[in-house]
Parts: structure tokens; C-alpha cells; sequence
């Protein structure tokens, strides 16, 4: 069995077992956490401002843009790379079409080894933003920098792959297939869950809001 063969076999399936229940079990957790009671007389109970904080942070306030202008528009690069790449390469559709029946047009695959180029690339950055900037050094710690690691590497193994550079085609497709299940495992356990917990965690805090009568 070569490692093409181990990666494609019980490797994914468990890798996907993995990530399914863990991102079930931290949101069970998070569901199932006690409530505080909250004995202040609400201004306002509403769900609206909850559901639309979701989006609107989306977009950083004025005063962050200054100085961290170059760090977010990396930040944007990156994170819409990624999802283009992972949704609209046709090997990953047809992936998905095996597993679920689901299938939607591709973008060219010229056009996708552009876009996860640029993508790595502002995820290389990123990484020497980190390094380099005090603060954010000594905020970072091992989930930090191996959640950028298990995002860098399917990545770079995939372009290589696509660019059949440095292996044989199949070596290289199964490297990627193991970062992409490195990837899976590590999901629900690390700072990558913020891909699903973020919705929560602004809409928590804008339906507090909504309830003292703060400005978002």
C-alpha cells in the first residue's frame, strides 16, 4: 500500500469522523453552558441587532484601520483565498460530490493556482507580521503558530500537486491529502473553530447589547 492508498483509506474517513464529532461536541459544550441570570431591567429584547452584529463586524471600526490597514487587507486575502479555493477547485467539488451528492460550476484551474498562490503568499505574511511585531509575538502562543501551520500546508502541498513539482504526482497528492486531514483533526480542537464560533460569539454580544441599550 503506497501512500496515495493510505491517505484516501481509513485516514480520511476517521479524519472526517474526527472533525464532524468534535465540532459537535464544542457546540454541545457551548449550548449546554449555564446561563448567568441577568436581573437589570432590559431596554430592549430583540434578536435583530444580534443577527446583524454577525455582519457588521465583519468590517473593522475607523480607528484600527490606521495602523493595521496592511494586516487586514492580508487578513481578507487570505480568508477569501482560502474558501474560493476550497470550494471552487473541481477536484475538491468533486470530492464532495462522492460524499454528499452536492456538486456547483468550478472557476479554471489556472485561476485557482493563482488565487492559492496569493493566498499562501498572504498567509506567509501574516505569519512574519507575527514574528516581527512584539505585541502580537507575546499574545501568540503553540495554537497560534500550529493552526497556521495546518492551514499553510494543504495549501502549499495542493500547488504543488496541481504544478506536479518536487514528486511524483501521486506522492505529492497523497502529502496533500494528509495535511488536508491534519487540517480536519485539528479543526474543532484549535483557534481555527472561530471559522463557526465567531457567528455565535458576535451575535451573543450584540443581543447583550441590544439588552443594555449600547450602541454596536
Amino acid at each position: 500500500m503506497d501512500l496515495l492508498d493510505i491517505a484516501r483509506g481509513p485516514l480520511l474517513q476517521w479524519s472526517l469522523v474526527v472533525f464532524l464529532f468534535g465540532i459537535f461536541w464544542r457546540l454541545t459544550g457551548i449550548l449546554l453552558l449555564k446561563k448567568k441570570p441577568d436581573f437589570s431591567e432590559p431596554r430592549n429584547e430583540s434578536a435583530q441587532r444580534g443577527l446583524r452584529m454577525i455582519f457588521t463586524r465583519m468590517w473593522p471600526k475607523r480607528e484600527f484601520m490606521k495602523n493595521q490597514a496592511l494586516d487586514l487587507a492580508l487578513g481578507y486575502v487570505f480568508h477569501l483565498g482560502f474558501f474560493v479555493v476550497l470550494l471552487f477547485f473541481l477536484p475538491h467539488i468533486l470530492f464532495v460530490k462522492d460524499l454528499t451528492g452536492l456538486s456547483w460550476p468550478n472557476l479554471p484551474n489556472g485561476m485557482i493556482f493563482f488565487i492559492g498562490a496569493v493566498t499562501l503568499g498572504a498567509l506567509v505574511a501574516l505569519l512574519f507580521s507575527r514574528l516581527t511585531n512584539p505585541v502580537k509575538r507575546l499574545l501568540s502562543n503553540f495554537d497560534d503558530y500550529f493552526s497556521w501551520l495546518v492551514t499553510a500546508l494543504p495549501l502549499a502541498t495542493g500547488l504543488l500537486a496541481a504544478a506536479h513539482v518536487g514528486a511524483r504526482y501521486e506522492t505529492l497528492l497523497g502529502l496533500h491529502i494528509l495535511t488536508v486531514e491534519a487540517f480536519l483533526i485539528w479543526f474543532p480542537f484549535g483557534k481555527l473553530m472561530h471559522a463557526i464560533l465567531f457567528a455565535f460569539s458576535r451575535g451573543t454580544t450584540g443581543m447583550q447589547f441590544e439588552r443594555k441599550g449600547a450602541a454596536i
